[in-house]
Formats: C-alpha cells, sequence, structure tokens
C-alpha cells in the first residue's frame, strides 16, 4: 500500500507518513475526497475547527487544513501513530494550527477548546465509537450545531449514544461513514 497523500487544498499530493505494520487503517482517498465533498457542500471545511479521534496518521485533519479549516486537533493512544501524526503535521508545515493529544479517544479530559465537526475512525467493529461520542457530548467538545462522522466497517452496527441522531450514511468499500447531529 502506498503512503496516503492529501487530495486537494493547499497541500495537494503531499504524502504522509504511516506507521509500521497493520495497527492503522488510513482513510482511504476516494472515501476522504467524497466526506469532504459532502462537508463542503454543507459549508463545514472552511474556518472549521476539526477534531480528529483515532487519528492514525493525521489525515482527517491535515486533509481539513489543506482545504480552509483553521484548527485541527488530533487524539491517538498508540506512540508510534502519535509520533507519525507529529511527523505530518511538522512536514506540511502545520505546526500552528494543530494539536495533538495523546491518550485514549473514550476517555476525554477537558477539550481545548469546542470543536464544529468531529471524525472518528476507531478500529472496526472495535465497540468504541459510542462510548468516544458519549465522552464528546458530556465533556462539551463539540459546538451546539456540531457534525459528527464515524467510519465504521460496511455491515458494522452503528451504536449511537443518546444525544446523538444518524442524518445521512454512505458506504464506501468496506467501509461506511455515519453522520450524526445532535437529537
Amino acid at each position: 500500500m502506498s503512503p496516503p497523500r492529501i487530495t486537494a487544498g493547499a497541500h495537494k499530493n503531499r504524502r504522509l507518513a504511516v506507521p509500521e505494520g497493520q495497527a492503522v487503517r488510513p482513510t482511504a482517498e476516494r472515501t476522504r475526497e467524497a466526506l469532504f465533498d459532502i462537508l463542503a457542500a454543507q459549508g463545514r471545511v472552511w474556518d472549521a475547527a476539526v477534531l480528529d479521534l483515532f487519528a492514525g496518521t493525521g489525515a482527517i485533519g491535515l486533509e481539513a487544513l489543506s482545504r480552509g479549516a483553521a484548527f485541527a486537533c488530533f487524539v491517538e493512544q498508540a506512540p508510534d501513530a502519535a509520533r507519525c501524526i507529529e511527523a505530518n503535521v511538522r512536514h506540511l508545515g502545520e505546526t500552528q494550527r494543530t494539536r495533538l493529544v495523546r491518550g485514549d479517544a473514550t476517555r476525554l479530559k477537558a477539550p481545548p477548546m469546542r470543536f464544529d465537526w468531529a471524525y472518528l475512525d476507531p478500529p472496526y467493529r472495535s465497540g468504541l465509537a459510542r462510548s468516544a461520542l458519549g465522552g464528546l457530548l458530556r465533556g462539551g467538545w463539540l459546538q451546539d450545531d456540531a457534525l459528527v462522522v464515524v467510519e465504521l466497517a460496511a455491515r458494522e452496527e452503528a451504536d449511537l449514544p443518546d444525544g446523538l441522531v444518524a442524518v445521512n450514511e454512505r458506504r464506501y468499500g468496506a467501509g461506511r461513514l455515519l453522520f450524526a447531529g445532535r437529537a
């Protein structure tokens, strides 16, 4: 597998580092392009504060910055992946518009700010999305009109916590994107 690249914007075609092994599954370029087409059509990219949980390489947050987002926060627990995010942020010169939170996305502390939208890419079929989403809601990480996007396996059951409702769903190959907003 070749390293993922930024698909559009200021950093278009720049490659991203990926940690060794199989622990990180970067979101496919085709899926990222479709995601950002949907977000842009809703006016959710430009000048947005973006939260990328289970961030892996940081591709979602970095793509958002490339396309005009104001700020990206990455949450990643795996040490190799966190180092990879730091390297990608430096490689793209985005140290001033980013923050890395090293820790468990299901046990978040106080937020550095409130975010306009969040992207969660937990390991497929792990069941971690529900607890991470619950923590975002309880902890005040999201703006009142925030959108949440969860990447799941194509046939994985979506289990949203109270307070969120699915508003859209799209399937891309072996995965799918579930879009949710406040109930």
